[in-house]
């Protein structure tokens, strides 16, 4: 029963991890599509070969980041988040109100 719960969450974690890379292929082959424009035949064809390497740096602005810019943004958006939940549960507000305030917290 171990080995059967353990191999479900190595196929679990396998399954996470293979979408993961499957979007950041994905992001990847847009970005050289985009840095491609204007080639044709074989002259494309050896360029996204060399793009879609793994070592081939997109130019910067070609692809569009699915997460955001920086973990730091990131962990200040979640800061922002924090604080506004903390003050829209001190005010006590609930439904349409905590709404309204959660929006206009987290824009201004």
């Amino acid at each position: 029963m171990k080995k059967m719960i353990a191999l479900a969450c190595l196929g679990f974690s396998i399954t996470l991890s293979a979408s993961a890379f499957a979007a950041a292929q994905q992001e990847k082959m847009k970005g050289c599509s985009k840095e491609a424009a204007g080639m044709k035949g074989d002259e494309r064809k050896a360029f996204m070969k060399k793009c879609l390497s793994k070592d081939y740096v997109l130019k910067s602005g070609t692809a569009t980041p699915a997460t955001p810019a920086t973990p730091a943004a990131a962990s200040m958006q979640q800061d922002k988040m924090k604080a506004c939940n903390v003050e829209a549960k001190t005010k006590e507000l609930k439904g349409d109100d905590r709404k309204k305030f959660m929006s206009a917290c987290l824009k201004g």
